[in-house]
């Protein structure tokens, strides 16, 4: 059986893996919270656009050369 103080890397890597865990944890709590507080705000507000529509019936030459 290995003595565990005599593997310093194996703590390294470990002590490594649980302070990423710790930030990620951390990040998401003050993610969380700084959403709740404040109120949503829209990125882009809204306008209506213009849509310009073009009508094609059966006789136009735009119909005969799709078909």
């Amino acid at each position: 059986m290995p003595d565990w103080t005599n593997l310093w890397y194996v703590w390294l890597i470990l002590l490594a893996v649980f302070l990423l865990l710790l930030c990620g944890v951390s990040a998401s709590c003050v993610k969380f919270c700084c959403r709740k507080k404040r109120p949503p705000v829209e990125t882009f507000p809204r306008h209506p656009c213009d849509l310009p529509v073009m009508g094609i019936d059966s006789d136009s030459t735009a119909h005969s050369t799709v078909t």
